[in-house]
């Protein structure tokens, strides 16, 4: 890679990762609020809500609406997402892998994408914009950026 495009994207992390957190939390809580309110067409497209304490639907959708809020305002992110991963995790072993293996074939590609997805959110950490810096400083660390020594 070219030296100025390195350079750029090395400083565009933390503002691309942020971006990365703040879609990825709306969907998701798109996804909860949806199933909870039954806007945006409803629980899975049913234009219903999903009854109050209904196992498991109802708890998911208060920890996609929940989660999703927190990662979006980069609240506790890393906690957030964790929680988040482990909900999708639990949703694609327990209702989407029974029916076939592959994602493609279970309906089960956004549980797993959230599931990653969130799952590098916990890694990376929040990037930049994240009000978890606003209220208690700069405690998060900057991904650890490895250059490669220069050639000459």
């Amino acid at each position: 890679m070219s030296a100025p495009l390195t350079s750029f994207t090395q400083r565009s992390t933390p503002h691309a990762l942020a971006l990365f957190r703040v879609v990825v939390g709306l969907l998701f809580a798109c996804h909860g609020a949806s199933s909870l309110f039954g806007v945006l067409g409803g629980a899975m497209g049913s234009g219903h809500a999903v009854p109050t304490g209904a196992w498991p639907g109802w708890y998911a959708a208060v920890i996609q609406l929940a989660g999703g809020l927190l990662v979006l305002l980069g609240l506790g992110t890393r906690a957030a997402a964790l929680i988040s991963s482990g909900s999708m995790a639990y949703a694609y072993f327990a209702m989407h892998q029974p029916h076939a293996l592959w994602p493609i074939q279970n309906g089960g590609e956004p549980a797993a994408m959230f599931c990653w997805a969130f799952l590098l959110i916990v890694f990376t950490g929040p990037g930049s914009w994240a009000l978890d810096r606003l209220f208690f400083g700069s405690a998060e660390r900057e991904p650890v950026i490895v250059r490669e020594p220069s050639a000459a």
